[in-house]
């Protein structure tokens, strides 16, 4: 991903890499069990929180790998001791990387990334090209759809970028739980996409950009192809967080917040419904 190193290239510039991993964590603490990152004598991967913890994990790490030894282990109170105040406690593996393990580790990735939920951006204008550069970095799969190829070009997001005559098509074959933000350059094609996003009854989100005035438009739209029509899932305007700050950039940073808010709701639904 532009501006962030991969998984792949880390383990492969690094031969001398430890594996750090919150292997639980009681009370308050700045990330879950299961949580881990990957540290080399100049440089880390991935983050376990941040804070005293943090570093104290990391000096760990390299001492280790100093030392020669395969693995280690901390028991590590979150209290005024080591400046932080969460209140929490866990312990932390530390693993010296072997080649078993870089694999490990690489696959454990690469299911990750295959489960984040999608985010389609439907245009490839300057609030689809901000919105695609926002989410290269957050734990989603975004996919930036138009069907304009000079437009597509102008964006040099690390996502995925498809040229679609189609659009609509798109819509119909992405996974349960997706999130949907339309904002093309037709308003036509707006309401189209946003009234098939809405009929699939299963997305996480559906947003189109516009203001009130539009969305009053697109209730008389979609109320005329259907009179069942339910408006209750539309988000419109988007990224409203009372802000009059209509610049691209400032526009994708609100609708990417609003966006992650309610995936990251359902995934935590979804983890309380299976524990």
């Amino acid at each position: 991903m532009a501006g962030r190193e991969t998984l792949a290239g880390f383990l492969d510039r690094d031969d001398a890499v430890v594996r750090v991993a919150i292997d639980t964590a009681r009370g308050s603490t700045p990330r879950d069990a299961g949580t881990t990152m990957f540290v080399a004598a100049k440089g880390t991967w991935g983050t376990i929180g941040g804070g005293q913890l943090e570093y104290m994990a990391i000096d760990e790490a390299r001492a280790l790998l100093r030392s020669g030894r395969g693995t280690g282990a901390m028991d590590v109170p979150l209290g005024p001791e080591i400046g932080q105040c969460c209140g929490g406690r866990v312990r932390i593996a530390l693993d010296r990387m072997d080649d078993v393990g870089r694999s490990a580790a690489l696959a454990g990735e690469a299911v990750e990334r295959g489960d984040r939920p999608q985010v389609l951006i439907f245009g490839a204008g300057h609030v689809g090209r901000e919105m695609a550069h926002c989410f290269e970095r957050l734990p989603v799969r975004a996919v930036l759809i138009d069907s304009r190829g000079d437009e597509m070009m102008s964006c040099h997001a690390s996502v995925e970028k498809r040229l679609s005559p189609l659009p609509e098509t798109e819509i119909r074959a992405a996974p349960p739980g997706s999130a949907f933000v339309v904002l093309t350059h037709d308003h036509a094609l707006d309401f189209l996409l946003t009234f098939e996003a809405l009929a699939r009854h299963d997305a996480a989100y559906v947003g189109m950009i516009g203001s009130a005035t539009k969305r009053a438009k697109f209730a008389r739209f979609s109320k005329d192809l259907s009179p069942r029509a339910d408006l209750r899932k539309l988000t419109c305007p988007i990224g409203s967080t009372g802000s009059a700050d209509k610049r691209p950039e400032v526009i994708a940073a609100f609708v990417a917040a609003e966006i992650m808010e309610v995936l990251t709701t359902v995934i935590e639904k979804e983890i309380q419904s299976v524990s």
